[in-house]
């Protein structure tokens, strides 16, 4: 696995990552900020604690496990948008926690997703983190799962974060979040109710 000094770590503060998406989109995950570690490896969720693609991997959302913390290749990339999934991200910058952001960036950051889902069309948009998807959206007392407002035309929902400092939460009770707006956008069979843990 790549490893990387904090020295050169923190060197890709504030620098942004391009979002992963192409035409014909049907499930987007949206996260909060691309850490330091996503913005040196170009990879979304890429930081080696973080259980974003293990728990993809885990509700049969991706059909396997990629090396994700050494940077997703090229063919990694091209699968995982051919499976009809994207990812953005709420803020651009790059820091090394989420809550080093401040409460306007995320709800500046809502409305340039609202514009990004306006023109992608997305079936479903997922926040990938209740606590941003609270104070991007103004939605203090909004709770997980799928929201009574629309995106821009997309069903929008919101669900845990898969950060390593989400103590709250294992790779199982993620995959199972996960999975319910993989149903509602039709990556996953809509009786596909398998235990979210079978696979690891």
């Amino acid at each position: 696995m790549v490893r990387f000094t904090r020295a050169e770590l923190e060197s890709y503060r504030d620098q942004t990552m391009p979002d992963l998406v192409t035409p014909g989109v049907r499930l987007l995950f949206v996260g909060i900020n691309p850490s330091l570690w996503t913005a040196a490896t170009q990879t979304p969720f890429a930081h080696p604690g973080n259980r974003f693609f293990p728990a993809l991997a885990a509700a049969g959302i991706i059909p396997r496990l990629p090396g994700f913390a050494d940077g997703l290749s090229d063919e990694e990339r091209r699968k995982f948008l051919e499976r009809g999934l994207g990812v953005s991200n709420l803020v651009r910058r790059a820091t090394a926690r989420a809550d080093e952001l401040t409460r306007a960036e995320l709800r500046d950051g809502a409305e340039r997703l609202a514009v990004n889902v306006a023109r992608w069309q997305p079936r479903v948009v997922a926040i990938v983190g209740l606590t941003a998807y609270r104070q991007g959206f103004d939605r203090p007392k909004a709770t997980a799962g799928r929201q009574s407002e629309a995106l821009a035309g997309a069903e929008l929902w919101a669900v845990p974060n898969p950060s390593g400092l989400n103590a709250h939460d294992t790779i199982a009770s993620l995959a199972d979040a996960y999975a319910a707006p993989a149903r509602a956008a039709g990556i996953l069979p809509a009786s596909d109710r398998r235990e979210p843990d079978a696979r690891l």
